[in-house]
This record gives C-alpha cells, structure tokens and sequence, in this order.
C-alpha cells in the first residue's frame, strides 16, 4: 500500500484545510452547502484557532487525502481528544485510509497525554459503522440538543 505520513496542521495550513473540509462534505453522503465562503472560514477558525486546537492531515507525498481537526479536551474522566471533524479524501473513502489515518491519530495523541477520543457524527451516516469498526461505542445516554431560534 501506498506510504503516507501524518502532519500536524497549523493557521499556514488554513486554506488547505478549508478546501479539503468543502470539497468532501459538499458531496455524497453530507451534501452541506458550504457555499458561504465567509461561514466556511469562520466555521473552520472556530475549530481549527482555539486555544486547544490540534489538526493532522494525512498525506500521500505533497497531496492531503484526510484532515482531523479536534481539540485537546479535560474532562473528568481524563484528557481526551475531541474531534470536531474528521474526513477522507471523496475518491478514496473505502480503500483504508481513514482506517490507517485514525490508527496515526490514536499514536500522536498518546504522545501528547490523551488517552481517550470523543467525537459525534450524524445517526444513519457511514462514519457511524467506520467508528464502530475502529473500536468506538455509542454513549447511549448522552443527547444532543438543538434550538434554531427566530424572531417573532
């Protein structure tokens, strides 16, 4: 199989990242609109600039084929790392890669005092039997909310 390395990702990798989050999760199965490219930017600042924030890609020579993007996260069950978004390149989901990439990122938040990993995803989404595989398990009483508020 091919040689990959995993990057830690920092602010001069912004545009990469950006790019690489729209070109994914604007298609199948998400088909997010991410055509507000001053959203888009302020969603990825908002994830991938704070304090905590730590983002790895996975490259195959100069060429990104996934991105992590996440958070070092205390908790009182320990330190984890908490992705925020996590995705493979469109063309090669399903070839491994996420598999060999979240394999990468398990080592390199080791090395850095995190032993556990939270994330979310979409229920029905293809992330959740990719998770499933990998070892991850539902938090079955854990509920999220949401509340779109309007003007009356």
């Amino acid at each position: 199989m091919n040689d990959f390395e995993i990057r830690k990702l920092g602010e001069e990798n912004f545009d990469e990242m950006k790019e690489f989050f729209r070109d994914v999760f604007t298609r199948e199965p998400w088909c997010d609109d991410w055509s507000d490219d001053k959203q888009l930017s302020s969603y990825i600042r908002d994830i991938a600039g704070c304090f905590n924030s730590i983002s790895f890609g996975f490259f195959e020579g100069d060429d990104m084929v996934a991105l992590c993007i996440g958070k070092k996260h205390h908790w009182w069950g320990g330190t984890e790392y908490f992705i925020e978004e996590l995705c493979v390149r469109s063309d090669l989901q399903g070839r491994g890669i996420g598999t060999r990439f979240m394999a990468e990122i398990e080592h390199e938040i080791l090395k850095r005092g995190m032993g556990q990993i939270y994330l979310q995803t979409g229920r029905g989404k293809p992330a959740v039997d990719f998770y499933k595989k990998l070892g991850f398990w539902e938090i079955e009483d854990t509920v999220c909310f949401f509340k779109e508020i309007k003007e009356e």
